[in-house]
């Protein structure tokens, strides 16, 4: 008896479609979504409203211009992927010109320019983020704490989102992230165990944050089960990042973060399952999804120790998406009766 579909002799797997792969993906992203709602009150699904909306008028107008059926591959849900995964990176109360901006770049230039979905050099969603981080610093710097998140409505949201009118208890409820909350007091030579006394720390990694990462894991977990991903990419982003950062971690562990906490902050989980996973931006062979994946997680923890920005995760799957054709070319297996590969 068979137990899988199939499609004619001999008998292979019938093919997956783009908006089963979507689909697939978006249900993913469930638990994460609810673990944010819940640590960052609601702004975050008026957010996702926003953007699946610029995201598909976007993409509409660049189809149009083109010349390709717009129904066609405004089904697909390649464009709502792309929404929802940048509208996971930046601040609930954003002003609704953020979400703009990044569509724009992640729908228009990311990814139509390029010529649409399959074509596109870089992951959408990180050039639209890249771009608003690198343009509005400021805006992105204004999270809500996850404890005092309960206290932000529904309205409060509409009303900081559209006409950029913040709660009166501004101050008291937003916060930076932990991982800029590490960089900012690790410069003022704060030993870690004096800024783990913040609130905003939980047993690892920030508070509220820890929940938000298992969620993204019990999420790509269903992918891997779905085989929509496979599992060289996260093992080597989170594998690279405990790895390299045990050792220093070991030798000071008044000065380096817990290596776990490096996991359980920021977005990092994220990237390992849902965004250095694009088959499209990413590497095609065993091999190279492993050193690409690995190469994201070292560039994180590079950008994280010496560069300007908290996290880095963005730039790094960036960067490696440069690499992606070359990590390919060299991995590639050796052909039966062929010579290595020059």
């Amino acid at each position: 008896m068979k137990s899988f579909a199939t499609r004619g002799a001999p008998h292979l797997p019938a093919p997956t479609s783009a908006q089963r792969v979507m689909l697939d993906v978006l249900l993913a992203l469930l638990p994460g979504i609810a673990a944010h709602v819940w640590f960052f009150g609601p702004g975050i699904l008026l957010q996702i409203v926003l953007a699946v909306s610029f995201a598909l008028v976007c993409e509409a107008i660049m189809l149009k211009a083109r010349g390709v059926s717009v129904s066609l591959f405004l089904s697909d849900l390649s464009a709502v992927v792309t929404a929802v995964l940048f509208v996971l990176c930046i601040p609930p109360l954003a002003p609704w010109w953020i979400t703009l901006v990044g569509m724009l770049g992640a729908i228009v230039v990311a990814k139509q320019w390029f010529g649409g979905i399959g074509y596109n050099l870089f992951n959408p969603a990180m050039v639209g983020y890249a771009i608003v981080l690198l343009c509005f610093p400021r805006e992105m710097s204004q999270w809500l704490s996850p404890l005092t998140s309960e206290t932000v409505s529904l309205g409060t949201a509409l009303d900081a989102v559209f006409r950029g009118i913040l709660p009166q208890s501004w101050d008291t409820i937003s916060s930076a992230t932990p991982l800029d909350t590490v960089r900012t007091l690790s410069l003022k030579d704060l030993m870690m165990p004096e800024i783990r006394h913040n609130p905003l720390f939980g047993d690892f990694g920030g508070k509220g944050w820890e929940w938000i990462a298992n969620a993204y894991a019990l999420g790509g977990f269903y992918l891997l089960w779905r085989r929509v991903i496979r599992w060289q990419v996260p093992l080597g982003v989170l594998g690279s990042v405990i790895l390299l950062s045990v050792p220093f971690w070991l030798s000071d562990p008044d000065r380096h973060p817990f290596p776990l906490a490096h996991v359980f902050s920021g977005g990092l989980m994220l990237a390992a399952f849902f965004i250095a996973t694009d088959p499209v931006t990413g590497c095609s062979t065993p091999r190279g999804r492993l050193l690409f994946g690995a190469g994201v997680g070292v560039i994180t923890l590079v950008i994280r120790r010496w560069g300007d920005y908290p996290d880095g995760v963005a730039f790094a799957v960036l960067l490696m998406n440069c690499c992606a054709p070359l990590l390919d070319r060299y991995t590639a297996p050796r052909v039966f009766g062929q010579g290595k590969r020059p």
